[in-house]
């Protein structure tokens, strides 16, 4: 496979794109909804998952963190496939093309977005780089839910609407929880080696059998939040029947997850994030279906 596509990450893509579609089409019945601020919003997540994947890759390397021991997938920078130089120019260039596609998105919401822009660059290269690199404290698992839920949703939303809403903040919860959940499958498969160079992820300060327990709580919260929802008022309820159909997965996964550890934890991984991408446009195609009929 070519070194970029592996250091891209094609697999974790959907933690990006299904917030901003669920966000982008829970506006579209408004007046004011713009194809092209949705668009647009897609772009700018896309490129910032990628520049993610990229830091991580770059920063963890130079960390001692990925050596010849790991589990997980190949790493182009420790495996030598792409230098340490050109990974860390591809995430430069990544994080400035977001911050110019993101330029239309500030021109368009105004200085909330301009906060939510500076938070999301500070949060791709504090994820695994800086004093405090937050995969290595445990915090992982809380960005995942706080960039690529609450702000995904919330932020592709307002950019929309101008302003939130309750179902929207009910939706970035639950795909939050779902985004957190992969984080936590790669940071459970990669204990042994974290252990060994001092990484205290979530999976690593928990145990096995505590991430297990936290894994399905991630799994499964987002179908009690949309039904949550559904009972208060707030969701329409073929949209939440439809992304019910994914809890057939989310038993599926949980019970593969109790049964395997290290590297057989991988294909759970991509499951995982087809979990995301499966809610999310279920519950997108409820909701187009509600506003056609």
């Amino acid at each position: 496979m070519n070194p970029w596509i592996l250091a891209i990450r094609p697999r974790t893509l959907p933690a990006a794109i299904g917030p901003l579609l669920v966000g982008n089409i829970l506006a579209l019945q408004l007046e004011q909804f713009s194809g092209f601020i949705a668009v647009t919003s897609m772009l700018c997540a896309v490129l910032l998952q990628i520049a993610v994947n990229l830091a991580n890759d770059y920063f963890d390397f130079k960390s001692g963190i990925d050596t010849a021991e790991r589990v997980g997938p190949v790493r182009v920078t420790q495996s030598g496939l792409l230098s340490p130089t050109a990974v860390r120019n591809a995430m430069v260039l990544c994080l400035v093309l977001a911050l110019i596609v993101g330029s239309f998105l500030i021109a368009h919401g105004g200085w909330p977005i301009a906060f939510l822009a500076a938070a999301a660059i500070l949060g791709a290269l504090g994820y695994s780089g800086g004093p405090y690199p937050l995969a290595s404290h445990g915090l992982g698992e809380v960005a995942a839910f706080v960039f690529f839920g609450l702000v995904a949703v919330v932020g592709s939303y307002f950019l929309q609407a101008g302003t939130t809403s309750g179902s929207a903040w009910l939706l970035g919860s639950a795909i939050g929880f779902l985004n957190a959940a992969i984080m936590l499958v790669n940071n459970t498969r990669d204990m042994d080696t974290d252990i060994k160079a001092g990484k205290k992820t979530l999976a690593v300060r928990l145990g096995l059998a505590q991430a297990r327990i936290f894994y399905q709580s991630f799994v499964y919260l987002p179908f009690a939040i949309i039904i949550a929802g559904f009972l208060m008022g707030a969701l329409a309820g073929l949209p939440v029947l439809l992304a019910g159909l994914g809890f057939i997965l989310a038993r599926s996964l949980c019970r593969d997850f109790n049964e395997v550890t290290g590297a057989a934890l991988n294909p759970l991984l991509g499951r995982t994030a087809k979990l995301t991408m499966i809610f999310s446009a279920l519950f997108s195609a409820g909701l187009i279906i509600d506003l056609l009929f």
